[in-house]
């Protein structure tokens, strides 16, 4: 079983391709990488921690599709957050994105690379066509 890297690389703020594909596909699983909260444009959305999430689950979307998947098809999220202190905040708009679904999930408090208030990447399965 080959792996199938999935979109481009992206392309930051300071316009610098980073090493690693927005999703992966291994047989029926597909991989997204660790989404923040930056716009088309590279640049970090502005808000606190809600607009933030929102906006991380934007991006999670737009790479789900690109394997044909949804926010449905996740069975797992890592969720990194900057500040515990967001956690009740965070949680609220986690549900509203997701629903009645409720994949599995970790949640840690983190220092991040980049200036943002959060961190996700997720597990879909979805079997091919």
């Amino acid at each position: 079983m080959a792996v199938e890297m999935l979109g481009q690389s992206p392309v930051a703020s300071d316009r610098q391709v980073r090493p690693f594909s927005p999703a992966t596909r291994a047989g029926d699983f597909v991989f997204v990488s660790g989404q923040v909260a930056t716009g088309d444009n590279g640049e970090i959305v502005v808000g606190g921690i809600e607009a933030q999430t929102r906006q991380v689950f934007r991006n999670i979307e737009k790479v789900l599709a690109l394997a044909g998947c949804t926010l449905e098809d996740v069975c797992k999220a890592n969720v990194w957050l900057d500040d515990a202190r967001d956690f009740g905040s965070f949680n609220r708009v986690y549900m509203e994105c997701f629903g009645s679904h409720r994949p599995a999930r970790s949640t840690v408090e983190s220092r991040l690379v980049t200036d943002v208030k959060l961190e996700i990447d997720v597990i879909a399965y979805k079997p091919k066509a």
